[in-house]
């Protein structure tokens, strides 16, 4: 049997997540036009009679601003400790961004799965030159062009991480999609809606934390609470007579009931945690800190 950790690596919005929703078959890491939109590590499960596959969705890139980009950048260099195959993103643009990071995936003797995606939107010409600049500068590294949005080339992407990943036995039972909890896929469902519906710097200024998740006959019973900076930011999260928070938490309860398959009962409430961003504390109880 083949097993392995296949964990995904970017810069912000090339596609890591849409890619990854795709081989999974499931929507779990949100997806969104901005930047920084996955904060943490999300993994996904796909097992079959003889192999199982756990890919590993990480953050984009950035150089840190504050001390959760901090911990979003550990997350990824966790990632480059415990793989089996590293499976590094790219579009038409620009190398890596963080070039101790790139050096680091160039000499380390993981497997290199390169996609270079959203080809969809180039030619021909600039795809093959892109596709021999990845392969001059990481040799060992096998580079596929893919487009994830229209399902190019997904089938060849699957085919080749089968056929680089080691044997081994199965890491979890057989029918596991994912080790994170049904909290986690709540908070981040919310934290979808306020990248959507608001501008500015209001999505980045929001964490979101499940304060009470009471699972009941026919109807879950949801309560969540979103943590801004600034009261300014409450006011604007709120709405005019309350009017956009309603919306949210519309939107957000239908994704929910479509993740978990079941009716819920969602409240919201929005509390004001000043700099919690560059808080160990608030970092630490939101899921942030790395493993000593």
């Amino acid at each position: 049997m083949k097993s392995g950790f296949v964990n995904i690596i970017g810069n912000p919005n090339v596609g890591k997540s849409t890619l990854m929703n795709a081989l999974v078959g499931e929507k779990l890491s949100i997806i969104t036009a901005k930047a920084q939109t996955t904060r943490k590590r999300v993994m996904g499960i796909v097992t079959g009679d003889n192999f199982q596959i756990i890919y590993t969705d990480t953050p984009g890139i950035v150089n840190p601003a504050n001390k959760l980009h901090e911990q979003m950048m550990g997350f990824i260099g966790t990632a480059l400790q415990d793989a089996d195959l590293f499976l590094v993103v790219t579009e038409l643009g620009e190398p890596l961004k963080n070039q101790p990071l790139q050096e680091q995936i160039i000499k380390s003797k993981v497997p290199v799965l390169l996609i270079i995606n959203k080809i969809d939107l180039s030619n021909q010409g600039l795809v093959q030159e892109k596709i021999d600049y990845w392969q001059q500068l990481i040799p060992r590294a096998m580079v596929i062009p893919c487009s994830a949005t229209e399902g190019f080339n997904l089938t060849r992407i699957f085919n080749t991480i089968l056929a680089m990943l080691p044997e081994h036995p199965a890491y979890y039972p057989d029918g596991e999609l994912t080790s994170q909890s049904m909290r986690f896929f709540v908070s981040e469902i919310v934290r979808e809606k306020i990248l959507l519906y608001y501008q500015k710097e209001i999505p980045y200024s929001c964490e979101v934390a499940v304060a009470g998740y009471e699972e009941r006959d026919g109807i879950d019973n949801i309560s969540c609470i979103i943590y801004v900076e600034r009261e300014s930011q409450k006011a604007i999260l709120i709405g005019h007579q309350g009017k956009a928070i309603k919306k949210l938490g519309t939107e957000a309860r239908r994704d929910i009931e479509e993740f978990t398959g079941k009716k819920c009962f969602l409240t919201l409430h929005i509390k004001v945690l000043k700099d919690w961003r560059n808080s160990d504390r608030a970092l630490r109880s939101f899921g942030y800190a790395q493993e000593d």
